[in-house]
This record gives structure tokens, sequence and C-alpha cells, in this order.
């Protein structure tokens, strides 16, 4: 079973993340973004809907268990590579030509939730997972271009309490605060997603168009030259 796969359904391209807890490695980015560009290439699909093969867990952000051993050895080219390696993925789907939706079917923590703040639409599963920014006691502070991903989709309140806290949030707590378009019974979550993604067959050229004007700033800000500090031994990061 490949990392990563889509099948299309008329003009959905329906992709299932396959690698267990979906954490971000050179690897598992590696393959999404060639999925991204296969996608765009090799079928007219107007919309992606991402979702994962794991039945509790969407996606829970840095494989710690890869980055830590790269730290502790201070081996900070192989760190600030897959940073940048990151943030090109944020930024693609961020951009994406498609119309994208997250139907989130399960745990999406740390970079996997911040990585669903780069979609256009989110659903989440209401029976099972939370939504969670849990970098606080992790130690890792948020690079600039991970806020402003955030705060696109956050209200600013909750996200200073998200940030600050490390508290998970239901679905119905996100539905409330439209992080997320619909909290849906995990029964209902795709047919409610691929019902949505049905309706919206729009032009590729002008979806561009639009992601490219609305979200300047955003990629701005993922554009900034200088890499990530890491500190032998530790998480610490800065990019100003």
């Amino acid at each position: 079973m490949a990392l990563i796969e889509y099948a299309l359904e008329g003009h959905v391209a329906r992709v299932t993340m396959n690698s267990g807890e979906n954490r971000f490695n050179p690897e598992f980015i590696d393959a999404f973004l060639n999925l991204l560009d296969r996608i765009e290439k090799d079928t007219d699909a107007r919309v992606m809907v991402v979702t994962s093969s794991h039945d509790k867990i969407f996606s829970n952000g840095i494989d710690l268990e890869w980055l830590v051993p790269i730290i502790q050895n201070n081996d900070v080219e192989t760190a600030k590579n897959f940073f940048y390696m990151m943030n090109r993925l944020f930024k693609r789907t961020l951009t994406y030509p498609l119309i994208t939706i997250a139907a989130i079917n399960g745990h999406v923590f740390a970079g996997g939730a911040i990585y669903s703040c780069a979609f256009d639409f989110r659903f989440m599963r209401s029976d099972r997972g939370f939504f969670c920014l849990p970098e606080v006691d992790l130690g890792i502070p948020f690079l600039p271009g991970m806020n402003a991903l955030l705060k696109r989709a956050i209200p600013p309140a909750r996200l200073e309490e998200m940030q600050f806290t490390g508290q998970r949030y239901t679905a119905e707590a996100c539905e409330r605060d439209q992080i997320v378009r619909k909290a849906c019974h995990l029964d209902d979550l795709m047919n409610e997603a691929m019902t949505f993604a049905g309706a919206l067959k729009k032009e590729r050229a002008v979806v561009g168009e639009l992601k490219k004007r609305l979200h300047k700033d955003i990629v701005h800000t993922m554009e900034v030259e200088d890499p990530p500090y890491i500190e032998s031994g530790k998480f610490n990061i800065d990019i100003g």
C-alpha cells in the first residue's frame, strides 16, 4: 500500500493517507508532494478531499521519533531541510489550484492541525478525535508561516487559548468557532465531504488565481529566507 494514494470520483480526487498516524517526515512529505503533482498534471479533478485510513487519527504532526535524534546529533542541515520541506507542502496545499477539503476522521494534533488549516474547508468527525496544538508542552515554538496558517482558520481569542493551554477541542467546539465547516459522525463524514465537493466544479485557473491573491501575505510569510535555527538537543526554532 502506498503512503498516500488517490482515486478519482468524477471531478473529485479522493486522497487517502496510509502512513499510520500520518506523521511528517521526509519520506511522507515527498510522497504527498509527488501525489499533488500527479493529481494536477494527470487528472481533470477540480476538488481534492483528503482523509486518513487510520481508524482514530487524521494526522499527529511531525514525526518526533525521526526528528529528535537528528537534533540531538546536531545535524542542523538535515533539520533545516526538513522544515523547508514541510513548509513546501503547506504552501503547495494552500495555493493548490483545486478546492481542497480535509475530511478529518480522527485526532488532528500539532503539525497535523496546522496542516489542516492550509485546506480551504474542513469537515471533522464528531464521535471521536480532537483538534489540538500541544506545542507549548512539547517546547516547540510556532514558525511565522505556521502562525499565519493558523490565523486564517482559527479566531484570534481561540487561537491564543489553544496555543497557551494545549487544550484539546472537540469537533463540535471547532464547528462553533467555524474552524471546521461541519462536525459529523464518522458514518456520515465522507458522504458530507464528498457531497459538498461534488457541488464545487470550479475552473482551476480561477481557483488558483483567487488563492494567489487571497493568500499573498501568508505565502510571503512562509517564504522568509532566514532558515530555522535549531539548538542542539532542543527545539529552539526561529527564522526571524
